[in-house]
């Protein structure tokens, strides 16, 4: 059993603040390096992935911030050019704290709605952004 693989497992987060932007890190180490990402990153053994996801975005961002729901489970293998991985991403808001790029993000900062769904997202974040827009009904009103 020692010889096989398995996929790793990863949070990913859709951060909204308070004006309703969208919160991204521009990614500081490989691969993607100094692309634009939802803050996120891999759970550790022992915690669960909404522990992780809070702990990521407060390492990656430096706030504070509230599940509101579950985005979706992505498992392509390609997804990650390190390896098969699998995100669980998750809809959330800043619930406290002032930006500030940390850990494996050389910046953050929050975009609109429209000017995030046009950048050129690392991994596969742009298909997630679209998916947690349309669960929340944002992405309809985006192309009305």
């Amino acid at each position: 059993m020692t010889d096989s693989k398995h996929p790793l497992l990863t949070v990913d987060a859709v951060v909204t603040d308070e004006n309703g932007k969208i919160i991204l890190i521009r990614r500081k180490n490989t691969p993607f390096q100094g692309s634009w990402a939802l803050p996120g990153g891999f759970v550790e053994y022992g915690e669960t992935v909404e522990k992780a996801i809070l702990r990521e975005v407060k390492e990656e961002t430096g706030i504070l911030i509230e599940i509101s729901e579950l985005v979706g489970v992505y498992s392509d293998p390609g997804r990650d050019p390190r390896g098969h991985t699998i995100t669980v991403c998750f809809f959330t808001y800043k619930k406290d704290g002032e930006l500030k790029a940390d850990t494996d993000a050389q910046e953050v900062s929050s975009f609109t709605v429209d000017d995030a769904l046009k950048m050129d997202l690392a991994f596969d974040h742009h298909e997630i952004l679209k998916d947690a827009l349309n669960k929340i009904g944002i992405i309809d009103e985006i192309l009305d």
